[in-house]
């Protein structure tokens, strides 16, 4: 009978050691010499290993079906390089052994019918671990410098499209950098192909590459552009890199104080704001998607350290630029009404966020309830009646709230029925 092989059929006849299954093949490419022979050598494995496309093995996989794989996985990865240590000798037969024997004897014990059952995808899944492992060290190996730069980053393009150890085909890309690396990472972020997750970390090398343009435009004052912020607001002295923070050590006195009130001033909503602005520490679930503003915000700070340099030019150059990284959401043309709305919205983002730093200053660090009544109190009601800041008002109104005037905002806060139920119970509080 002839074996089924469950690796691309190209890979059964590489050389060592690029054919090599077993645990010492990180060291055995560690020693290996950089030539130009074995780049190509390693390219051409490579390009084996994508001739055949992924095609996702067929199984009843559920939560109780991957805790028994990792199991699988983590118990039987000695014996499976030490009986199958080269691709050529990577067989579906010889997994299933390997399987067969470690299941009988296996603590605690795994039901007969599933390994039976599951046989077929535990062991195309371990080919694909497999392969996915042994891509990760060649790529690792390539990140030295390379004597064809275009075409290690064509095949690790061709990795990232794959699913092929995606993030460390990203990682050489970064390593290769302009031109080569920084055109493919380019690419992969607007692949419809790629994942999501696999765009996001390619964003992450893009912005990386880049910064050095960022950096040069955020040193260009910003004479001559269009302002976004209100003229108070413009010599804010505080970083958005730092999330526009004032120091806790900031001395409370009456100038100080006066720049406080202000700002707050001129930050200010008319009216209740039609969306709320998200809280800039985003404090999402371990496996939870971050939100794409985070990369968006990313790099408006880059561009943008200081509200002087909020400005109608550079937030567009930013909305392009999140548009060229593939970031989800993004206007991909600077004119019309969605441009108009990301900047709109951005604008009322960041001077939220600079008024909650404000509200936070007043709160913690400002002692003397005289220089903050009834004035910071009647300015905090109505960003929380707006929904600007409105836990950092309500935050600092709490922080005073052994003054009248903060007491009273408190308890018409939590009495009004049309503000948002967390913001009425914050205010509640004993």
């Amino acid at each position: 009978m002839t074996p089924h092989r469950l690796l691309p059929a190209g890979m059964s006849q590489l050389p060592l050691p690029w054919s090599d299954l077993t645990r010492e093949r990180s060291q055995r490419l560690g020693a290996l010499e950089h030539t130009e022979a074995n780049e190509r050598a390693a390219v051409d494995a490579l390009d084996a290993a994508l001739s055949a496309p992924h095609t996702p093995a067929k199984g009843l996989w559920n939560d109780e079906s991957w805790e028994l794989f990792d199991r699988v996985r983590r118990d039987t990865a000695h014996r499976l390089a030490r009986t199958m240590p080269t691709f050529g000798e990577f067989t579906r037969e010889g997994v299933a052994a390997v399987i067969e024997e470690w299941a009988r004897t296996a603590e605690p014990a795994v039901p007969g019918w599933w390994v039976q059952e599951q046989m077929d995808p535990i062991a195309g899944t371990l080919a694909r671990c497999a392969l996915s492992d042994w891509a990760d060290d060649v790529l690792r190996w390539l990140r030295q410098e390379p004597y064809d730069t275009a075409g290690v980053a064509a095949v690790a393009e061709r990795c990232i499209d794959s699913g092929l150890a995606p993030r460390e085909a990203v990682d050489l890309l970064h390593a290769l950098g302009a031109p080569d690396g920084e055109r493919a990472l380019l690419r992969a972020v607007r692949s419809t192909r790629v994942s999501e997750y696999n765009r996001s970390w390619a964003r992450e090398a893009l912005v990386g590459l880049r910064r050095p343009g960022y950096e040069a435009r955020a040193q260009q004052p910003a004479r001559g552009e269009a302002p976004l912020l209100p003229p108070a607001v413009r010599d804010l002295p505080y970083s958005w890199g730092t999330g526009f923070q004032w120091p806790a050590d900031l001395p409370e006195t009456e100038e100080n104080v006066a720049r406080a009130r202000a700002l707050l001033q001129a930050l200010a909503p008319a009216g209740r704001l039609p969306e709320p602005v998200p809280d800039p520490v985003w404090s999402g679930d371990e496996d939870e998607e971050s939100p794409s503003w985070l990369e968006v915000r990313k790099v408006m700070w880059e561009l943008m350290p200081y509200a002087c340099h909020v400005t109608r030019e550079r937030m567009t150059e930013a909305m392009l630029e999140c548009a060229l990284l593939g970031i989800p959401g993004v206007p991909q043309e600077p004119d019309g009404e969605e441009a108009a709305r990301f900047v709109r919205r951005w604008v009322t983002w960041i001077g939220g966020w600079i008024a909650g730093e404000v509200f936070t200053w007043l709160g913690m660090y400002v002692d003397d309830d005289a220089l903050v009544t009834p004035w910071a109190m009647e300015l905090a009601e109505r960003y929380a009646r707006c929904g600007l800041a409105a836990e950092r008002a309500v935050s600092m109104l709490r922080w005073h709230d052994t003054v009248t005037p903060s007491r009273e905002a408190l308890t018409r806060i939590a009495a009004d029925e049309t503000l948002p139920p967390h913001v009425r119970e914050q205010a509640a509080l004993l």
